[in-house]
């Protein structure tokens, strides 16, 4: 069964990454985390942290004085809605065209190549049994 597709801004995606390796945190941990590539000061990351939980992609939990968040999304989830984002906005929500612009890029290695193909042989095997039963 499909689930809903996440999109996360560029600010999500930076603490939701920290939060998916240090879970549970709290968000000065978070703050201390993204210092060294970003700016952002302890209420900029709180703030941004309560916003993604009343999106639902982050939950916390209480701990006495202290609020320790939780990715309430998997990381499959978010690369998912990513994915469908970029694919609507750059090639009009098409597979077909995507896949063409990234084969005709020469930016697959033969490797990746082999396995793409495997994994398209595997999904059309899926697919007839599916059909049959």
């Amino acid at each position: 069964m499909a689930t809903k597709p996440y999109e996360l801004t560029e600010a999500e995606w930076d603490i939701i990454q920290v939060v998916w390796e240090r879970q549970p945190c709290a968000a000065p941990a978070v703050q201390e985390e993204l210092a060294a590539r970003k700016q952002w000061t302890y209420s900029t990351v709180k703030t941004l942290m309560d916003r993604m939980v009343a999106k639902g992609l982050l939950t916390t939990e209480r701990l006495r004085n202290l609020i320790l968040y939780r990715a309430a999304i998997r990381r499959d989830e978010a690369q998912r809605g990513e994915l469908l984002r970029t694919v609507k906005r750059a090639f009009g929500g098409a597979f077909t065209p995507m896949m063409q612009f990234m084969l005709e890029s020469d930016a697959l290695s033969p490797e990746e190549l082999e396995e793409l193909q495997t994994m398209v042989l595997k999904k059309r095997r899926q697919n007839k049994t599916r059909a049959k039963g």
